[in-house]
C-alpha cells in the first residue's frame, strides 16, 4: 500500500526574518541540508512514496529546489494556494487522499517514526491523530496567588517562585482519515485547532500520540540556531546511514563547536564545487548570502 504525505510549506515564517524574506522557511539550511530536504529524506526512509507539497509564499523557489522528488526516490507534486488557506485549508484542494495519510509542517526537525505514527493511527480508529510532545513552560518571576485581584489591594494566598508548568503540545505532525476532508470547505481558510474542534463537535474521535524523542519546531531565531548546532551533532539520527563518522568520531558530543563535522556529501571537493550537495541546500546557501547568513564553520573538517 502506497503511503501518502502532505507537507505544509506555504507559510511566510515572518519570525525568522530577514532570512525568510528571500527564502521560504522549509528551505533554510541546517548543516549541509535544507530542512525540507531532511524531511523528504526521512519520509522516504519511512516508506512514503507520494508526497504533496502545499505551497504559497515563494512557491517557485520550493518547486525549483525540490523538483519532482526523483532525487529522493519519491514522487512530489504541488498544491499551490493563490492566497493563504491556513494550516489545513489546502487539504480540500488536494486530490487522491482516499486512504489514511500524513500531514506535517515542513519545518519540523524530529526523529519521530512517521510509519509507526500512521500504523497506530489506523489501529486506533481515530479520524485524526496528533503527534504530541511534553513541554515545560518556565517563568522568570515569582507568581502570587491573590484573592480580590481585580482591586488594587488583595490578599495573598500563595507564592510560587519561578514555577514550571507542564504541557502536552502538538508537534505539527498529524495522521488523518479521508473523512476529515468532509469538514473542510474548498477555498476556505482553516487552521488545525479549528479543525480539531469541528471534528469533536461532530462526534469524531481525535487522538494523540505521545513521542518522547527528539523534536524541535523551528519557529524563532533561537530555535533555528539550536537546530543548526544539534543537526551537526545528531546528524546520524536525522539521516541514518549518513554522517556516521560524526556520531562516533571525535567531537560528536561537543555542542556548538562543530568539531568532528563529517565531510560534505561527495567528499571535500564537493564543498568547494557544490557537487554532491542537494539542489535544495545549494539554493538555500546561495540566497541566504543576500541577508548575511553565516553558517558556523568547524575549526577542522574530518578528512579535509
Amino acid at each position: 500500500m502506497t503511503r501518502r504525505a502532505v507537507i505544509l510549506a506555504g507559510g511566510k515564517g515572518s519570525r525568522l526574518g530577514p532570512y525568510t524574506t528571500v527564502l521560504p522557511k522549509p528551505l533554510l539550511p541546517v548543516g549541509d541540508r535544507a530542512i525540507l530536504d531532511v524531511v523528504v529524506h526521512q519520509l522516504q526512509q519511512a516508506g512514503f512514496a507520494e508526497l504533496t507539497l502545499a505551497v504559497s509564499y515563494l512557491a517557485h523557489l520550493v518547486r525549483a529546489a525540490m523538483g519532482d522528488g526523483s532525487r529522493w526516490g519519491v514522487q512530489i507534486d504541488y498544491a499551490e494556494e493563490p492566497e493563504p488557506l491556513g494550516t489545513v485549508g489546502p487539504l480540500a484542494n488536494i486530490e487522491g487522499l482516499d486512504d489514511s495519510f500524513l500531514v506535517m509542517n515542513g519545518d519540523v526537525l524530529t526523529t519521530l517514526d512517521f510509519s509507526e505514527l500512521l500504523a497506530l493511527h489506523r489501529e486506533s480508529g481515530n479520524a485524526l491523530t496528533i503527534a504530541a510532545h511534553r513541554r515545560v513552560v518556565r517563568t522568570d518571576y515569582g507568581v502570587l496567588h491573590v484573592e480580590g485581584s481585580a482591586r488594587r489591594t488583595g490578599i495573598v494566598t500563595g507564592f510560587e517562585e519561578k514555577p514550571e508548568i507542564p504541557y502536552i503540545v502538538s508537534m505539527g505532525v498529524y495522521a488523518m482519515e479521508p473523512r476529515v476532508l468532509d469538514t473542510i470547505e474548498p477555498g476556505s481558510y482553516l487552521d488545525l485547532p479549528d479543525l480539531v474542534l469541528r471534528l469533536i463537535d461532530a462526534g469524531e474521535q481525535v487522538g494523540s500520540y505521545l513521542f518522547d524523542g527528539y523534536w524541535l519546531d523551528i519557529g524563532r531565531h533561537d530555535d533555528y540556531e539550536r537546530a543548526i548546532d544539534e543537526f551537526m551533532r545528531l546528524r546520524h539520527l536525522f539521516l541514518p546511514g549518513e554522517g556516521e563518522g560524526a556520531a562516533e568520531g571525535e567531537g560528536a558530543g561537543d555542542e556548538g563547536e562543530g568539531e568532528g563535522t563529517p565531510p560534505p556529501p561527495g567528499g571535500c571537493d564537493a564543498a568547494a564545487t557544490g557537487h554532491g550537495v542537494p539542489a535544495a541546500s545549494m539554493l538555500a546557501f546561495g540566497l541566504l548570502t543576500v541577508v548575511g547568513f553565516r553558517r558556523r564553520r568547524p575549526s577542522a573538517r574530518r578528512g579535509c
